[in-house]
């Protein structure tokens, strides 16, 4: 699932203005007429239940099989030869034909070039398209244009360099750079195996695959670790592949906790319940148990600010419902002194810092005197 980008400062900034209104000049103060604030056009509300667990456990990826659609494609995979390739071509019984330069000479540096115009040049037979064919179906031209000057002609068509097609790698991988595209298919797991894999500080969870310049999103983590087939693809000549790195892959725990801060995500993601206990548990003697909230920025392209998830913890097995609450990067994770009653003016404070995850634990820790 696609962690959501979060809000930009200014459109934060706005909505926050917005509610608060002449609040916000030399001299005014937050009163109780915000709490009529139309937060709700602004911001999605939903409680954190079974029924939405359920649901977020759902999309989670687990192990599913290979797409058809992905192999058929690898089972019908030919390469087809371009410019740049290298072709060896052997005429059994006529080693003039096939070892013209020697045979102190690699196939590479032998082999026929496929020119710029995807064409090579034979001996008898002259020039000969070959761009965009299969290497049969070039054996098979060969042979029926030889067989004017040679009695029944055997002939073999090898690749001895692939330089025509290529992939592109690049992000926290071991080994950056490109990589040909052979007579063997390369999925996007084999790319970066090729590249070295994906470094410790690598963001699994979304490597960009980018095609025809448009972008698709993959979880490394789905695909490996999870045992998700779907994520894997066919990469095609021209493909970029970058693995991300996950230095933004945090959370920032705020308001009437022990230790509020920012938690790294990692790739193994944490659960709401997890975020809370490495952040030294909620503070009971201050902390309203119905007041947890979870804010986390849309998409762009939405009509809504945020979406904030409430936990009531006034029976503590509702910590079991947490557990299965996965965080996405950029959440903002807040335990409040305000009753749930009065959530419109503490959402109304929050909006803004969710555009700062890296200083949003520095900058506010109670909104109790609202």
């Amino acid at each position: 699932m696609r962690p959501p980008r979060h809000l930009s400062p200014l459109t934060a900034l706005l909505g926050v203005m917005l509610l608060t209104g002449c609040s916000m000049a030399p001299g005014g103060h937050i009163d109780y007429s915000a709490e009529t604030a139309p937060i709700d056009d602004l911001v999605d509300i939903q409680p954190i239940t079974p029924g939405l667990v359920a649901t977020y456990r759902h999309q989670v990826s687990q192990a599913r099989p290979m797409a058809d659609d992905l192999r058929q494609a690898l089972d019908n995979y030919e390469y087809r030869v371009g410019p740049g390739d290298v072709l060896s071509i052997i005429v059994y019984d006529h080693p003039e034909l096939t070892i013209p330069a020697g045979s102190e000479r690699s196939a590479a540096e032998a082999g026929n070039e496929v020119r710029s115009d995807g064409t090579i040049f034979y001996p008898f037979i002259g020039r000969v398209d070959v761009a965009g064919r299969t290497l049969e179906e070039i054996r098979v031209e060969l042979a029926r244009r030889l067989a004017d000057y040679i009695t029944e002609p055997q002939v073999d068509v090898r690749m001895a360099a692939f330089n025509s097609k290529k992939v592109y790698v690049s992000g926290a991988v071991g080994e950056p750079g490109t990589l040909p595209i052979t007579r063997v298919p390369m999925t996007l797991v084999d790319a970066l195996s090729q590249a070295g894999g994906a470094q410790e500080d690598a963001n699994w969870h979304e490597v960009i695959l980018t095609r025809d310049g448009q972008e698709e999103r993959l979880s490394l983590y789905a695909l490996l670790r999870q045992g998700d087939q779907r994520q894997n693809r066919l990469l095609r000549d021209g493909d970029v592949v970058h693995v991300p790195s996950a230095e933004n892959q945090s959370v920032a725990v705020m308001g009437q906790v022990k230790r509020p801060g920012n938690l790294p995500l990692g790739n193994e993601r944490l659960s709401l319940t997890d975020a809370i206990a490495r952040a030294g548990g909620v503070n009971e003697e201050s902390a309203e148990p119905s007041g947890i909230f979870v804010i986390r920025g849309q998409d762009e392209g939405s009509d809504k600010l945020a979406t904030v998830f409430q936990l009531d913890i006034s029976n503590a097995t509702a910590f079991t419902m947490g557990s299965d609450f996965q965080l996405q990067p950029q959440d903002v994770i807040y335990v409040t002194t305000a009753p749930v009653a009065r959530w419109n003016r503490v959402i109304s404070l929050l909006l803004p810092s969710i555009s700062l995850p890296g200083t949003v634990a520095e900058t506010s820790t109670d909104v109790s005197d609202i």
